[in-house]
């Protein structure tokens, strides 16, 4: 009876972790789990730069980005060029925060 087989699920746990990329997007450390794809975290890592190179260019002094989505959190700190970015999952606990 295949019809009651459980099939593998393609969808990844939600990361928890940090990490910090330079100026150009490297990454130069990370505490988010070995497995997670360095795409992903090198993608994030560009747009949290892009964010924060625009809004430096449109005369706005930003150094800290949150974004929350539905069930994540992402917080960012520019350091001298560079971020540290922050993300981890929101549970109804630290969904105010």
């Amino acid at each position: 009876m295949k019809w009651f087989r459980k099939t593998v699920s393609a969808l990844r746990p939600l990361p928890a972790g940090s990490f910090t990329v330079d100026r150009n997007g490297h990454l130069l450390a990370s505490t988010l789990p070995s497995d997670y794809p360095v795409s992903l975290v090198r993608e994030l890592g560009l747009h949290v730069l892009t964010t924060f190179r625009e809004a430096r260019t449109a005369g706005l002094s930003v150094t800290d980005l949150v974004v929350r989505y539905q069930g994540l959190k992402i917080a960012a700190r520019e350091l001298r060029g560079g971020a540290i970015i922050f993300v981890f999952p929101q549970t109804p606990f630290n969904s105010a925060s």
